[in-house]
């Protein structure tokens, strides 16, 4: 291998231009750390957020974006039992995934999911960590559940749809077209509604409820959010495209028993990523590797063409995930 590699860095806070082609030293892994030589590299909101400056790496992660991506280990630091030189893996990434060779903590890599590409395993950290966290261990989404997820279209959504299907939950999601929506029914959601046509508070209202809400949109979906959850109903806060700042009656709080809660995935520890992926592991990767569940993959770009990936995503014109295609 190599000490030099091809990567993509932000040259300067903006719009998806300023990603640009630079070669870096490939990473060394320290102590509890694998070096992974990637395949294919996931493109997320997140990583938008961070080339915009609004989103830091954590400390002593690399600058580079890139959160997710799958590929072969190459090499392991240091107190590294579980993963070999030549493993098939994928992994959540701190940083530094838009590259030939990403470094992150062994226990954030998980095996590629028996049958599945590395394109479609490089889908499967971000969205899957976010979600499983949000939903089940932090939303404690129960089967039988009436389960709300806005922005249903989006890597996100996509995957929450099937995760909640899958574990018997009675699914409903927003989306911004007709198309978008048949995209949600045949992932498993029961009711898709177009948010440029129609109001989901009445649609969930007359359902009894949401139970669950998972929510990446913020501003004025926040009190239509409070006003369309069940009693002792769940609202969870992962991203805020509308923003964060609104006037709230809590009122309701009290009188219906409801909560609010949110989190992000990239500043929680190692320790705490890690215990997501062992309950993926246990809970989720045999639904994948029997083919039961899939990431759905919108498009391919080259990683020399980051900026265009970036372009797409903000458009909002995808389906599902846009993937960096990296080495082989």
């Amino acid at each position: 291998m190599s000490h030099m590699m091809r990567a993509i860095e932000i040259s300067a806070p903006g719009g998806p231009e300023v990603l640009r082609e630079v070669v870096r030293p490939v990473p060394v892994p320290g102590a509890g750390q694998v070096v992974i030589r990637l395949a294919y590299a996931g493109v997320n909101r997140p990583d938008a957020l961070q080339r915009a400056g609004a989103y830091d790496p954590p400390a002593g992660a690399s600058p580079l974006p890139g959160l997710e991506g799958a590929g072969h280990v190459v090499a392991v630091g240091p107190g590294v039992t579980r993963w070999h030189t030549g493993d098939a893996v994928c992994a959540l990434f701190p940083g530094g995934a838009y590259a030939e060779y990403a470094v992150t903590d062994a226990g954030q890599v998980l095996p590629v999911p028996v049958g599945m590409s590395l394109k479609a395993a490089a889908c499967l950290p971000e969205t899957f960590f976010t979600v499983w966290s949000n939903v089940f261990m932090r939303g404690c989404l129960q089967a039988g559940e009436r389960f709300l997820v806005h922005g249903g279209s989006s890597g996100i959504g996509t995957t929450a749809i099937q995760l909640a299907h899958a574990f018997g939950a009675r699914v409903f999601a927003t989306a911004g077209s007709d198309d978008k929506c048949a995209a949600c029914i045949r992932l498993g959601a029961e009711r898709a509604i177009n948010y440029r046509a129609e109001d989901f508070v009445p649609v969930l209202q007359a359902e009894g409820g949401a139970n669950l809400i998972l929510d990446m949109v913020g501003g004025d979906y926040i009190p239509r959010n409070l006003k369309a959850l069940a009693d002792d109903g769940r609202l969870v806060q992962i991203a805020f495209l509308q923003g964060p700042k609104i006037a709230v009656n809590f009122a309701p709080l009290m009188m219906r028993r409801l909560s609010i809660s949110g989190s992000t995935l990239r500043p929680q520890s190692d320790a705490a990523k890690a215990a997501i992926a062992a309950d993926l592991e246990a809970k989720v990767w045999p639904l994948l590797s029997a083919g039961r569940l899939a990431p759905v993959i919108d498009s391919e770009f080259p990683l020399a063409q980051a900026a265009a990936a970036h372009t797409r995503m903000e458009s909002s014109a995808h389906i599902g995930k846009l993937v960096l295609r990296i080495g082989d």
